[in-house]
């Protein structure tokens, strides 16, 4: 089946799938408080209920690397297979809980069992995709995680309709089912591990800290990881505070607000990293910078969308802006593996991907406490804005000093 030139693609789908639970089942938590509440008297706390939301991040951010470590060194298949059932397993069994530890410790286990995902799943379509599609597979397999993210607003509709319990208890049986199709269908990138150093047991024959060595002494990788952490900080704002600040700007109701917003968001970035991954692709073909180009053109319809976003005041203008920062941001997450890819080997790139999640998720807590407190202050529009100039900074550093030689790293 791997010899199947129709098999790289099969991958993606199959990825596609697990990418969608993977953003849908961390999100459903948000949307059911209400319903939960009625059961478990402490979500009615605000600050509870941040407790809850926290330790998934805090979490899913210290692990990032690890899982990254595990991707390089380890079958990235069993890997996400055995992180789809633990974290589907989760999902079932918060249908169960009675108290907040229980949520809480609950939603820890998740943190660590969805970490170990991301990594493995884009060096695993990296390596079975070449120079001509790998931007568009990972761009695809990103749709997944727009999907899942808008899909989340359904556990919801299924609390509403049934009951919380059956929202968790039928979102975690689907993925727990889906894991066992992993199973049957998913396979390892053989010859790209054995490339790597892989012996037969499974691992790799140089160290963790060979490796880790090989990556941290990249300078490159380095410039990728401020660029990625930097980046990061916008698309966290829009994702927690763009809702809010259509409200605000808007004047209305938050329950119109939330479903335009994140609608818009999500509709444009779909768009965004199709679009991405065929230019990228494309245009690599001709100029190895041409990946770093098509990701410095969407981070460059962000600068005026930000700047709209936070001064805005008419639908038409804060719609228009929110398109295009998705449309933007999409550019640049079709891209970002690639772009690795062309400065790290296969062997350091889970881990590599790894280093840049966590750093991202701790820029994105960073920010949306600021943001909170520059919401307090009534300042919120005015910093979303100052926020295109950080854009424009990094995109300045990008575009100078990362200058690949190539397409890909061998190993």
């Amino acid at each position: 089946m791997e010899t199947n030139k129709r098999y790289p693609w099969v991958v993606v789908a199959l990825l596609w799938g697990v990418a969608l639970l993977n953003y849908m089942d961390r999100q459903m938590l948000a949307t059911m408080r209400p319903s939960i509440q009625v059961d478990i008297a402490e979500l009615h706390s605000a600050t509870n209920f941040g407790y809850l939301m926290a330790v998934f991040l805090w979490i899913y951010g210290l692990m990032s690397p690890v899982s990254g470590i595990f991707a390089d060194k380890f079958n990235r298949k069993w890997i996400i297979v055995g992180s789809l059932f633990v974290w589907s397993g989760v999902t079932f069994a918060m249908g169960y809980a009675t108290h907040f530890q229980q949520l809480y410790w609950l939603r820890a286990i998740m943190g660590v069992s969805e970490a170990l995902y991301i990594p493995a799943a884009l060096s695993l379509i990296a390596d079975f995709h070449s120079d001509k599609s790998r931007s568009l597979a990972i761009g695809i397999h990103m749709t997944g995680l727009y999907m899942g993210q808008a899909l989340g607003g359904f556990g919801a509709t299924v609390a509403a309709t049934y009951s919380w319990q059956s929202a968790f208890h039928s979102f975690g049986l689907i993925g727990m089912v889906y894991a066992l199709v992993l199973v049957l269908f998913l396979r390892e990138k053989k010859d790209a591990r054995i490339t790597a150093g892989m012996h037969a047991s499974g691992n790799t024959g140089s160290s963790v800290w060979e490796n880790l060595r090989e990556l941290l002494s990249n300078v490159s990788f380095w410039i990728i990881l401020v660029y990625f952490t930097v980046v990061s900080i916008p698309g966290w704002a829009v994702k927690n505070w763009l809702p809010t600040l259509f409200s605000d700007n808007l004047h209305i109701d938050m329950v119109q607000a939330g479903p335009l917003s994140t609608i818009t968001i999500a509709a444009a970035s779909f768009l965004g990293v199709i679009a991405g991954g065929l230019l990228s692709d494309r245009w690599s073909q001709k100029n190895p910078k041409g990946r770093i180009f098509t990701s410095a053109i969407g981070l460059f319809l962000t600068i005026p969308s930000l700047l709209l976003i936070g001064f805005g005041h008419s639908l038409v203008h804060v719609i228009t802006a929110a398109f295009c920062f998705g449309f933007g941001y999409g550019m640049f997450d079709a891209n970002n593996m690639p772009i690795l890819c062309q400065f790290v080997s296969p062997k350091n790139r889970a881990t590599g991907y790894g280093l840049m999640n966590m750093a991202g998720v701790f820029a994105g807590a960073l920010i949306t406490n600021l943001l909170g407190r520059s919401m307090d202050a009534g300042n919120l529009g005015r910093d979303f804005a100052m926020l295109a100039g950080v854009v424009l900074i990094i995109l300045c550093i990008q575009l100078y000093f990362l200058r690949p030689k190539a397409n890909t790293i061998p190993d």
